[in-house]
């Protein structure tokens, strides 16, 4: 019976073309709005690494100058170098890095690729098992490494294959990197985890990651170029990177991994013992104003989803109730137009029950082919977003959450449109329909 009914509605949305194309066109253009959105406000307030997002924490100190009061009571959102070394050096938790961005350009030594310019990290050894840095090929350095600064590098498979035709075949190669020579000891596969949660100051949020990856003492030994946000309460006493590095500019971003909440609690007493040992020192004139936060406490911290994106997501909620009010009145417009059809029915026995299941199921019927349309408007959306702005490439993407969605929203919507002309449409009395015929 249920097949039955699927047909009947089939048969009925080609009874009358115009209006069916209405009714199909504002579900599709509701449904591809909303479920657009919904797409991107998914992909920026995804969980990027959900099974341990609890356990990698960012621990900041407020070194601001004294004179500024409560005007601005969050400290800085990255650490002094001479902080973030001391924190380090101490590794107090089960894994920490410190993060240094680099922007180094890359000589093939080919004479059929120029120099290039590309996307860098320099961080501790610990970072690739922090983050989970899918590696294919060779491994990490060594914490001996990490001490001296060894002047080795961890490159992704894009990389590799474009400097040596085979990601395999990169390791024990040299690379050429801001004029100084890098042994390659490792080759990670593609990964963009989204956002791009370590790397949240000075970077995109949704691009891929970094290509290369060194020693941070290594970047700072042989005084490479940072690329990356740097700020100063007061001005280094000395010129260069080196006076930046013993100064109070925040420069760096640090990680640290904890095994569970007591190590947590463990680690925000040793921060705290940390800073009231630098103020016995005559640093950190401010008053106590430690933080350390979760992956999803860093994330709203730095509003990785900004207010528009929110704005614009409610927005298309609220166009998609007008698009469904609008096919309430051409459903009442439809099923008005056919009383008499519903008179005979009822005549020959149907009940009110069945006649509603007859008419909702019509109703579905018509969000199946709006969600086939919404699902086309969709993809085209998110293909134009990608399009006008590359930031957001990696989460304006169709994948299977999508289709599903649209194809739910879209079917409910119907059926929710559905509901007030199929109530309607059982309050028929055949007896008057039969007496009017």
């Amino acid at each position: 019976m249920w097949l039955y009914y699927v047909k009947l509605g089939v048969i009925s949305l080609r009874r009358n073309p115009v209006l069916t194309v209405l009714m199909v066109m504002t579900l599709a253009a509701g449904v591809a709005a909303s479920v657009a959105t919904l797409t991107i406000l998914n992909g920026m307030s995804g969980d990027p690494i959900p099974h341990k997002s609890e356990r990698l924490l960012v621990p900041l100190i407020d070194n601001q100058a004294g004179d500024r009061g409560n005007v601005d009571r969050d400290p800085p959102s990255q650490l002094t170098w001479r902080d973030a070394e001391a924190l380090w050096t101490a590794a107090a938790a089960s894994r920490q890095t410190p993060l240094w961005g680099l922007g180094p350009s890359i000589d093939p030594g080919r004479k059929d690729m120029p120099l290039f310019f590309t996307d860098g990290l320099a961080v501790g050894r610990d970072f690739f098992a922090m983050f989970e840095t899918p590696m294919i090929h060779g491994s990490a350095w060594s914490a001996e490494d990490d001490r001296r600064g060894a002047q080795l590098a961890v490159i992704s498979a894009a990389l590799a294959d474009k400097l040596f035709g085979a990601a395999g075949d990169a390791v024990g190669k040299s690379i050429r990197m801001d004029g100084h020579d890098f042994q390659v000891i490792g080759v990670f596969d593609r990964w963009a985890p989204i956002p791009k949660y370590y790397r949240l100051i000075g970077g995109n949020y949704f691009e891929g990651s970094e290509d290369i990856f060194i020693p941070i003492r290594a970047a700072i030994n042989l005084n490479l170029d940072f690329n990356g946000n740097i700020n100063c309460s007061s001005s280094p006493e000395e010129p260069g990177m080196a006076g930046m590095l013993k100064s109070e500019c925040v420069m760096i971003q640090y990680w640290v991994e904890v095994d569970d909440a007591a190590q947590r609690r463990a680690y925000a007493d040793y921060l705290e013992a940390y800073v009231r040992e630098q103020k016995a020192l005559g640093r950190f004139p401010r008053e106590l104003n430690n933080r350390l936060f979760d992956v999803r406490e860093w994330l709203d911290f730095n509003r990785v989803i900004s207010d528009d994106t929110r704005t614009a997501f409610w927005l298309s909620v609220g166009f998609l109730l007008v698009c469904v009010i609008n096919t309430v009145s051409l459903l009442l417009a439809k099923f008005s137009a056919r009383p008499g059809e519903i008179g005979v029915r009822r005549a020959l026995g149907a009940s009110r029950a069945e006649v509603f299941r007859q008419y909702l199921l019509e109703a579905g019927v018509l969000g199946l082919v709006g969600s086939v349309l919404g699902l086309l408007f969709t993809v085209t959306i998110l293909a134009f977003v990608r399009h006008f702005d590359r930031n957001l490439e990696l989460v304006a993407r169709i994948d299977w959450l999508t289709v599903g969605s649209a194809l739910l929203v879209s079917v409910l919507a119907a059926l929710l449109a559905g509901l007030l002309p199929t109530w309607r449409a059982c309050q028929v009395r055949p007896a008057l329909q039969l007496k009017s015929q």
